[in-house]
């Protein structure tokens, strides 16, 4: 079996970068995905590897800090969460609690390149059709069992489970690997099966998946914090049998209060346990239940080591405390979505005037003041490679006074939005803002503040809620989880055989220019739906203190302090 990168990909790519048709940073990208290491593909392109994502040989982990001291604590201020079913993860907490026990197939960089950590490399078919996974070896569990292909693969096979509801199976590769029986479930949804034969066991060490088109982000939905490889013994909740195959194992979970990680010294049998990873420098991770709000202060009482974020908006206090402010640009937004099958939303007219109503532009500005981008209503950020930058979004408050007359309501309407400051009480502020905004349009909106924990019970549920969502390497991954037909997380409701087509279509096709111009159908399908406003892209920061070193800024706000120390 030929293994290393794709020769033929490779070389399209390289030709396209020399020929003007793709940025280096876009090849470096695509030199990953088909297969090359990071640091290989950052030299065809004649660009230096960025110095927070460099990493030591083929280990997804920076090189070893020549001054760095082994030992010690380091604690994180951040919403400590329960630990049920890591393929039911639904926020990025709960992934870094876990992520130093449980591990990927491939990890994202802080350039948003895909890295093997699991895998060893990979290598897809020319038509993108097909790609066989090589496990890295010498990997074992926590338990002493070795790392196999047939692991891996009985996670993908849970994973594109419908009966599960993971929202894994939203993404472009499982969505690939599912298909509709042509019937409906009890809900009047389309049934879907996984595909026979999709994921397929070499050897002990090869994966292969058949996908049913192409997909071009493999590697990159591996990433997905929702992705994390679980020993085939997995029952939930996971917390209370938490094997895994990391250089960490979970000491102690108090949801709500604190999360104590402590370095793997022996394996369950008392031998001692060699992790693959290379040399660890901390003895202990703790994460302290702190909201995003009260996270700085805890730093600066000096309760805490680190913080998860901060906001832009409490940057004058993150800049009276001593310690080192790491800012990231993201694709970090808040999503007002409506759900489209849902009196009054089911009503395409009420959607459009709502949006119409918006000044996403004002929205920004009044909010953050400084550093957030305005939306454009179709969750694709022009961070992301794909995007296709559409006319800018005008406010027409006539228009939308029109569009609720045709609909049934010449005297406005009534409405209420559910919001619950998930991450910090900028959401409420947003909400806030378009409330003003809307009413000129004769929507009189309410907004019910519901607590943080709470909201996640009713996200789903709730017809008309203000949702934040995490950044994605592509737009394409947010799409399909949130936006593709019958998937677990599209809380919108949001269902167009056009919109799954179109998105397949972009997301299998390789030309960098003919993609970003399939991503303009996309785009404009979503917008003109009227089902969400999306009125910014929201900057990130995160602060540590002065003793602690190599703490990553991650775009994802991802925890990886693999080669993170601290000053005794």
């Amino acid at each position: 079996m030929e293994r290393g990168p794709n020769p033929t990909l490779l070389a399209r790519a390289h030709a396209a970068m020399t020929q003007g048709r793709l940025s280096r940073r876009g090849f470096v990208r695509l030199a990953a995905l088909f297969g090359t290491t990071a640091a290989t593909a950052y030299a065809m392109a004649g660009l230096t590897e960025p110095v927070a994502a460099q990493t030591a040989g083929d280990l997804p982990f920076p090189p070893n800090d020549p001054a760095a001291q082994p030992g010690g604590v380091l604690r994180i201020g951040m919403n400590v969460q329960k630990l049920d079913d890591p393929a039911l993860f639904s926020w990025g907490e709960m992934a870094n609690q876990a992520r130093h026990v449980l591990e990927y197939v491939a990890t994202a960089g802080p350039d948003n390149v895909s890295r093997p950590m699991l895998a060893r490399g990979w290598r897809p078919s020319d038509d993108l059709k097909m790609w066989d996974i090589d496990v890295r070896e010498g990997v074992t569990w926590h338990n002493g069992d070795p790392l196999t292909a047939e692991d891996i693969a009985w996670n993908v096979r849970r994973w594109i489970d419908p009966a599960l509801g993971s929202a894994n199976v939203g993404l472009s590769t499982f969505a690939a690997m599912v298909a509709d029986t042509g019937e409906l479930n009890a809900d009047g949804e389309p049934l879907r099966q996984p595909v026979e034969g999709a994921v397929e066991v070499v050897d002990a060490s090869t994966l292969r998946l058949h996908l049913a088109r192409p997909v071009l982000s493999v590697p990159e939905d591996f990433t997905n914090y929702a992705c994390a490889i679980v020993h085939p013994s997995f029952t939930a909740p996971w917390s209370d049998n938490p094997i895994g195959t990391g250089a960490f194992a979970l000491k102690q979970l108090v949801v709500g209060d604190r999360c104590i990680l402590e370095r793997v010294a022996n394996r369950a049998d008392g031998t001692p346990f060699d992790y693959w990873g290379g040399e660890v420098f901390l003895d202990e991770i703790h994460y302290y239940d702190f909201s995003v709000d009260s996270q700085l202060l805890a730093l600066a009482g000096g309760d805490v080591d680190a913080i998860f974020e901060f906001g832009p908006e409490q940057l004058p206090l993150a800049e009276s405390i001593p310690g080192k402010i790491l800012p990231v640009r993201t694709a970090y937004c808040l999503v007002c979505r409506m759900q489209t099958d849902v009196t009054p939303f089911d009503d395409e007219r009420v959607r459009r005037a709502v949006q119409l109503a918006v000044d996403n532009a004002a929205v920004a500005e009044l909010v953050f003041a400084r550093d957030a981008d305005a939306g454009e209503d179709h969750h694709v950020s022009p961070i992301h490679p794909e995007y296709f930058p559409l006319e800018p979004m005008v406010r027409d408050v006539e228009e939308a006074k029109r569009l609720l007359a045709e609909a049934g309501y010449p005297n406005g309407i009534d409405l209420t939005i559910d919001v619950g400051n998930t991450d910090g009480v900028w959401q409420q502020g947003v909400c806030e803002v378009i409330r003003d905004q809307v009413a000129a349009a004769g929507i009189r909106l309410a907004i019910n503040l519901v607590p943080p924990s709470k909201y996640w019970e009713i996200w789903t549920a709730t017809p008309f809620g203000a949702t934040s969502w995490a950044h994605r390497p592509l737009g394409t991954m947010a799409l399909s989880q949130a936006y593709r037909s019958g998937v677990p997380w599209n809380e919108s409701h949001f269902a167009s055989a056009e919109f799954d087509a179109a998105l397949d279509e972009a997301e299998a096709t390789f030309d960098p220019d003919a993609r970003r111009a399939k991503m303009e159908r996309v785009e404009r399908l979503l917008q003109d739906s009227g089902a969400i406003v999306q009125p910014l892209w929201r900057p990130i920061y995160t602060m540590t203190s002065d003793a602690v070193h190599g703490f990553p800024a991650h775009p994802s706000k991802y925890h990886q302090l693999n080669k993170t120390w601290i000053e005794s």
